[in-house]
C-alpha cells in the first residue's frame, strides 16, 4: 500500500445521456430539488448542476442525515442558507423530514401559485425535478415523498436508469432522473469520500485501498469511535501510530487486527483483507462506528 494518488474515475455513456435530456426537461420545470449526500454535501454535488439549473427554484435535501453527526448538518444547512438556498434534512429510510420538503416546495412556489390563481389558473401542477449522483437516496426519497415504490431501489449506484413522471399529490408531480456523476473529479479527496460512501460501485475499485484510506482518515480524526467500535484502547492506538514511523504499515497493522478481532481468517489463520475492507468500508456506511461527517461546512467562504 502506497500514498499514491487515486485514479477513481466513473462516467458511463449513460451519464452523458441523462445529462442532455435533464438540460432538455429544464424548460418544463418549476423546482428543482438537489439531493445531497448529508454526510459529504460538497463532494456529493455535481457542479455541472449549477449551470443546468441556473435560475430554476431551488431546495437541497440533505438525506441520510441519520448517518451524519447532527452538529455538523445543521452547520451544512447554515452554509447553504448564506448561498441563499433552504436545505431539508432528510432521513428518506423512515420518513423523516419528508413532509418539510413538501411544505418547502409549496412556500417556494408561493408566489407564483397566488399570481396563478388571479389569472384564474387553479390547481396548476407544480412539477418538480429530482436531481442527485448515484447513491444519494434519490429512489428512496421519491418513494418516500410519492408513498409508493414507484422508483427502483437498490443498494448498487446507479440503479436508476430512466426517468418518469410521480404524482406526490394534487398539486405536485416529480420527474425522477438518472443519478449523474461528472466526467473528472477535481481532487483526490472527492473521488476519496464518494468511493468511501459507496456512490462509486465497489465492484470498479481496489477495496483494500478505498478501506486503508478510510481508515487512515477515521484513525485521524475519529480515533475514539475506531477504539470503541473495534475494541481498542485508546492510548494502545495512538502508542501503535507514533511508535511506527512508517504509517502504511502502521494502518495494515491495524487492519489486520480488525480483521482478526472479527473473524475475518481464511485457512491457516491469516487474515482475509478482501473481507476485513468490506467489514470496515459498510460499518462506516452504516454508522456503525459512528454517525461521521466527511466533511466541515464552510460557514464564512
Amino acid at each position: 500500500m502506497t500514498e499514491n494518488k487515486t485514479n477513481i474515475n466513473w462516467y458511463p455513456g449513460h451519464m452523458a445521456k441523462a445529462k442532455r435530456e435533464i438540460i432538455e426537461d429544464m424548460k418544463l420545470i418549476d423546482v428543482v430539488i438537489e439531493i445531497l449526500d448529508a454526510r459529504i454535501p460538497k463532494s456529493s454535488q455535481n457542479p455541472e448542476f449549477n449551470k443546468i439549473i441556473q435560475k430554476k427554484k431551488r431546495i437541497i435535501v440533505l438525506n441520510k442525515c441519520d448517518l451524519a453527526d447532527e452538529k455538523e448538518t445543521k452547520a451544512w444547512q447554515q452554509y447553504f442558507r448564506s448561498k441563499g438556498l433552504e436545505a431539508v434534512t432528510v432521513n428518506s429510510n423512515d420518513g423523516t423530514g419528508i413532509n418539510n420538503v413538501i411544505r418547502k416546495i409549496e412556500q417556494v412556489m408561493k408566489n407564483e401559485i397566488e399570481e396563478n390563481a388571479k389569472k384564474g389558473r387553479i390547481g396548476k401542477i407544480i412539477r418538480v425535478l429530482v436531481l442527485g449522483i448515484p447513491n444519494v437516496g434519490k429512489s428512496s426519497f421519491i418513494n418516500r415523498i410519492s408513498k409508493k415504490s414507484t422508483a427502483k431501489v437498490g443498494n448498487k449506484p446507479g440503479i436508476t436508469l430512466k426517468k418518469e413522471w410521480i404524482r406526490v399529490n394534487k398539486n405536485i408531480e416529480l420527474l425522477d432522473t438518472p443519478g449523474v456523476l461528472w466526467p473528472k473529479f477535481e481532487n483526490d479527496e472527492v473521488g476519496l469520500n464518494l468511493a468511501f460512501t459507496g456512490t462509486i460501485k465497489d465492484e470498479i475499485l481496489d477495496k483494500q485501498e478505498i478501506a486503508f484510506y478510510l481508515l487512515k482518515y477515521l484513525l485521524d480524526n475519529f480515533l475514539e469511535l475506531v477504539a470503541q467500535k473495534y475494541e481498542f484502547n485508546n492510548n494502545e492506538l495512538e502508542e501503535k501510530i507514533k511508535k511506527n514511523d512508517n504509517e502504511n504499515e502502521t494502518i495494515l497493522e491495524i487492519m489486520e487486527q480488525i480483521g482478526r478481532k472479527k473473524g475475518a481468517l481464511v485457512t491457516g489463520g491469516r487474515v482475509d483483507m478482501n473481507k476485513t475492507s468490506e467489514l470496515i468500508l459498510q460499518d462506516f456506511r452504516t454508522a456503525r462506528i459512528g454517525k461521521i461527517t466527511l466533511e466541515k461546512a464552510l460557514i464564512n467562504k
